[in-house]
């Protein structure tokens, strides 16, 4: 196609997504107020009707997830055509995103592997619908995935021309971090994780100083404390490219962002010049200390207390899924301090420190006990449930020094930790991309690679264009905080729909491989295995659609 031609079309499409967008928005509030209708009450969320109708409001919150990565995919191709960097590949990955998307707002989004929310769950009539399907959805569904475009954008990644799923649309900066992270997720990571995988074993400590000699702990905490004083944006960069690697040493820095941001924002003066600089320079190697055995997401249930006795608290109870525990130095400990104020209130969070275990003697220090949990995935850094008998922490490390803020203080973390969850996620698809085009490429059955067959290539265009999907949403949710508005919508749907994506991802990629896919030497099964807990933690998938759901129909909020 001549230059002109080309760029005709790429225009084309970036102008008929912009409207396509229009017509799924206006289809999202009509959803938006049928479901309300059976959940509110003059305006106001009724708690026990959002239960019953859950199905239809967690559907909602799928839709909206949807509408919000079309309306990014717009903005995203917008950006690179005004740059004159919209290429074959970005304008392909658009297409099949697109169309395959918008055919699903129609028609049904799956939100599980055995459920799929159609309109009429969400109230929407036929009529209704198809007074949204404008001549630019049909347009872009009947030209958008299609075989001609898969196979071409398989092309293209075949020929090595992009193997990320397309350009990222950030900065140079930004370009130049994700650089660096990938080299030394490629020279120090990759290789050896399968290794770390099957013998269960910890990422070596000098992995853990390299990342911190790349500033990977201080990434977002200001320079002033020694950090690197970066956005989320960055903080996502360098998640994914670590969770490429393998998500162990991605999910190492969670940990320290989970504390920094805790301190950061509620600490007293002091214990930020503290604890800031030794997190920042990975001196302090953190962990949090939140879930309870029967509590899972209902954090106003949890009965760890803490008892006040003169210059220290005395705690007592049990966490459960706590991550890297032993080698921790610092514990992010919520507890209740209050046991008269039910539900919230009456939780404060501690500052607890410790010394670091090994695997013979895992809690050195007086009244901490715990048990590993054996887990198929994830490992690397191991999971311990925990028991507390007067385990003792100075009073002085109550964070902000004030009880009963705990909740609060956490819930103030929940973002960046769903944001930086989300680019977890986008890297362990992204990992199992590349695991599957490396081995349909190398795989050769009757005489040709597999990938020369379509339902194999098919598999790979779908991961690379919802990877693309994944990425634009999460970075459109690190924006929104890095620019200090409200973002827990927005980043619970990176979340939502980044954690199915790597399963999705992973699970076709196993399939590439066939009966290779299900053996343990091979990479793809732990990839497997680490991906199923993305929609698991950090809030469970049907928890991550009912936040969502709430946001979008409490008119309080």
């Amino acid at each position: 196609m001549p230059q002109g031609a080309a760029q005709a079309a790429a225009h084309n499409i970036v102008g008929t997504t912009q409207k396509a967008v229009t017509a799924v928005e206006a289809l999202l509030a009509d959803a938006r107020q049928n479901v309300s209708a059976r959940v509110c009450v003059e305006g106001r969320l009724v708690g026990r009707m959002l239960d019953r109708e859950q199905r239809a409001a967690h559907g909602l919150a799928w839709l909206a997830t949807y509408v919000e990565a079309v309306r990014q995919l717009a903005a995203y191709a917008e950006r690179l055509e005004v740059g004159g960097s919209l290429t074959e590949i970005e304008e392909l990955l658009l297409r099949i995103g697109v169309g395959e998307y918008l055919a699903q707002i129609f028609w049904g989004i799956p939100i599980s592997q055995g459920e799929i929310v159609r309109p009429s769950d969400l109230g929407l009539s036929a009529q209704a619908v198809a007074s949204r399907f404008t001549r630019d959805v049909e347009l872009l569904i009947a030209t958008g995935n299609t075989a001609q475009c898969r196979a071409r954008l398989v092309e293209l990644m075949r020929a090595g021309r992009n193997t990320t799923a397309g350009a990222s649309g950030l900065d140079e900066t930004l370009e130049t971090v994700r650089e660096e992270m990938r080299k030394f997720a490629e020279s120090e990571v990759a290789e050896q994780a399968q290794g770390w995988h099957r013998t269960n074993s910890y990422i070596p400590l000098d992995v853990i100083e390299q990342m911190a000699e790349l500033g990977v702990f201080g990434l977002t905490i200001p320079d002033q404390f020694g950090g690197l004083g970066l956005g989320k944006e960055a903080m996502c960069v360098v998640s994914e490219e670590l969770s490429r690697g393998y998500i162990g040493v991605g999910s190492l820095g969670t940990r320290s962002e989970i504390a920094a941001e805790l301190i950061l924002g509620s600490g007293t003066d002091e214990q930020k010049r503290k604890w800031l600089p030794k997190l920042a320079t990975g001196k302090v190697l953190p962990t949090a200390v939140f879930t309870e055995p029967n509590t899972g997401s209902d954090l106003a249930s949890i009965k760890t207390r803490a008892v006040r006795e003169g210059d220290v608290y005395r705690v007592y109870g049990n966490k459960t899924w706590i991550t890297h525990p032993v080698r921790a130095d610092l514990m992010t400990l919520l507890v209740r301090t209050n046991p008269k104020e039910p539900g919230y209130r009456g939780l404060s969070m501690l500052l607890a420190e410790k010394p670091r275990g090994t695997d013979q003697d895992p809690f050195p220090v007086a009244g901490m006990t715990g048990t590993e949990i054996e887990v198929i995935g994830y490992r690397g850094m191991k999971e311990y449930e925990i028991a507390f008998d007067g385990f003792e922490v100075k009073a002085e490390n109550l964070l902000g020094g004030v009880e009963g803020m705990g909740f609060k203080q956490l819930m103030s973390t929940f973002e960046s930790a769903r944001i930086q969850t989300a680019a977890r996620a986008i890297g362990v698809a992204q990992s199992a991309m590349d695991r599957a085009l490396e081995y349909a490429n190398m795989r050769v059955q009757f005489g040709e690679p597999i990938i020369s067959f379509p339902r194999v290539a098919d598999k790979i265009a779908a991961m690379a264009a919802e990877i693309l999907i994944a990425r634009q949403l999460t970075y459109h949710a690190a924006r929104q905080k890095d620019s200090g508005r409200r973002c827990d919508l927005e980043a619970g749907m990176a979340k939502l729909l980044a954690a199915r994506v790597a399963w999705a991802a992973a699970d076709n990629a196993v399939q590439i491989h066939g009966g290779n896919g299900f053996a343990l030497e091979f990479p793809i099964s732990r990839i497997l295995c680490d991906a199923r807990i993305l929609s698991i933690f950090e809030g469970a998938a049907e928890i991550q659609a009912q936040v969502i759901a709430r946001r979008l129909l409490d008119g309080s909020n």
